[in-house]
């Protein structure tokens, strides 16, 4: 059956499609805000734990929380969020890719989880001595993460890290720390 000639109809689709392509090359670094520069990737692989975050749906109640990022051969950064559910008594993992996007000296990338859709992964923080400890936005002041490489960090890091957050406009006062805590006799995804 053919659908009856509408104006509207070839205008919607041209929209739609724009919408789409806008979507999925959506990876921006909220006004104000800069990644850090001399950005060293190697140094930056391997696992971190989450300290604290912005609340957001896709982590929501999730503790014991890393990421653990290793090079894909197409020069592409790959990622493995984890965390556990402990109402559902099981751990969860989305896997996804990241790219650079101003060059691998520049802590901008955009990473997807889904597809063609791309969001900014924003690295505005780090401890350029030991690569420690990081502070990550997203494309908005919505989305912000504190990640380090030990379960814990000092007090006075945390406050500092938390201060530059403030500074830049984001609601520190929302931030939630996530709990760290031994997790023996629960396996790890992948092993069950």
């Amino acid at each position: 059956m053919a659908f009856p000639y509408c104006p509207g109809v070839k205008s919607m689709r041209i929209i739609l499609i724009a919408l789409i392509l806008g979507l999925a090359g959506c990876a921006r670094i909220p006004d104000g805000v800069t990644a850090v520069k001399g950005f060293d990737v190697q140094r930056y692989l391997g696992t971190w734990y989450e300290i604290a975050r912005l609340d957001h749906s896709f982590e929501r109640g999730l503790e014991n929380v890393t990421a653990t990022y290793s090079l894909g051969k197409d020069g592409s950064l790959r990622v493995v969020n984890r965390g556990f559910d402990p109402e559902l008594k099981r751990w969860k993992e989305a896997v996804g890719k990241a790219y650079f996007v101003s060059g691998t000296d520049v802590g901008r990338l955009k990473v997807s989880f889904f597809g063609p859709f791309y969001s900014g992964y924003n690295i505005i923080g780090i401890d350029g001595q030991k690569y420690s400890y990081v502070l990550i936005c997203g494309n908005s002041r919505d989305y912000l993460w504190i990640l380090a490489r030990q379960p814990e960090l000092p007090r006075t890091v945390t406050d500092s890290l938390v201060q530059k957050a403030k500074s830049l406009g984001f609601d520190t006062g929302a931030l939630m720390f996530v709990h760290q805590k031994n997790m023996v006799g629960h396996a790890n995804p992948g092993d069950d």
